[in-house]
């Protein structure tokens, strides 16, 4: 037997689904802002206390170091070798793109110059954040995730025993560490390997490469590395700890809460990236070629 559906029951429920879908949107933009800015309200609270923690516990000796040297090691094992790995292809491709611009323009004696500039300066520091972000920052939200749901936190909690202190610091503190680590190996893997494309293919002069980028390549541009991967490691640490903190729903909560850290601290760093060079350029301006 074929029930046949009437039109006007047919609109009806039209209407009720359209209802709903509105209804549905309304509320996501009313709670949407809210949920924001609770959000980012909780990070920079949980950004302070654990950089006033660590400050602390550093001058009265609290400092957890075997939570801080297990996760270093961890960290460093994790990010290592992709960040080589990944390092290497973009010091060619900046090669590659250089010597082609520089081609056309008669200039081809520049490229150690622009090895300088944009690997020590923009490259260095960004992939290693990104690795940081991607590899090491969703393995500290998964893992404090996976404690947020078995209610260690909460047993933790109960015990007295805070978890900013015993958790968040020492992985914030690690992160740190490795992210400076990560920075200076970025930079040299860099520079080796955009030497070593540019004199053995591309034909070019190891004096020329070598001397333009030390007259380039000055001090202050290896601080700007070295200061983007403190903050970038900072941003990627609370974001992470924030979010396993947050987490609600089960494995699923775990999972989205991993997605929405490694993402939140991407656009974050980039953000923060553009504003850090634009300042430095205005604050120390460069020499001109």
């Amino acid at each position: 037997m074929v029930t046949v559906v009437d039109g006007p029951r047919r609109q009806a429920d039209d209407r009720s689904a359209l209802g709903e879908i509105g209804s549905w949107f309304r509320r996501y933009l009313h709670n949407h802002p809210a949920t924001s800015l609770g959000t980012f309200g909780g990070q920079v609270v949980l950004g302070v206390r654990s950089v006033q923690y660590l400050v602390v516990d550093l001058v009265t000796g609290r400092f957890v170091v075997s939570e801080f040297l297990s996760q270093a090691a961890f960290m460093a094992g994790t990010a290592f070798l992709p960040t080589v790995l990944v390092t290497i292809p973009i010091s060619v491709a900046l090669s590659i793109q250089f010597s082609l611009l520089a081609g056309q323009v008669g200039a081809t004696s520049l490229a150690g110059a622009a090895t300088g500039l944009v690997v020590i300066r923009q490259g260095a520091p960004l992939v290693a954040s990104l690795l940081l972000a991607a590899a090491v920052g969703s393995a500290v939200c998964a893992d404090l995730g996976s404690r947020t749901m078995r209610e260690e936190i909460a047993a933790m909690e109960v015990m007295g025993v805070s978890p900013i202190r015993r958790l968040v610091v020492p992985r914030l503190a690690a992160l740190i560490m490795i992210g400076i680590a990560l920075t200076g190996v970025t930079s040299f893997v860099g520079y080796i390997g955009s030497y070593l494309f540019n004199v053995y293919v591309q034909n070019g002069t190891p004096g020329s490469f070598i001397a333009t980028f030390s007259s380039f390549a000055t001090v202050g541009d290896l601080v700007l590395a070295l200061v983007k991967a403190v903050i970038f490691a900072v941003i990627v640490a609370i974001i992470s700890c924030y979010k396993g903190l947050d987490t609600r729903g089960g494995p699923a909560g775990v999972a989205n809460s991993v997605n929405a850290a490694v993402v939140e601290a991407v656009l974050l760093m980039m953000i923060v990236n553009v504003v850090l060079s634009e300042l430095y350029v205005l604050i120390f301006p460069r020499q001109t070629l």
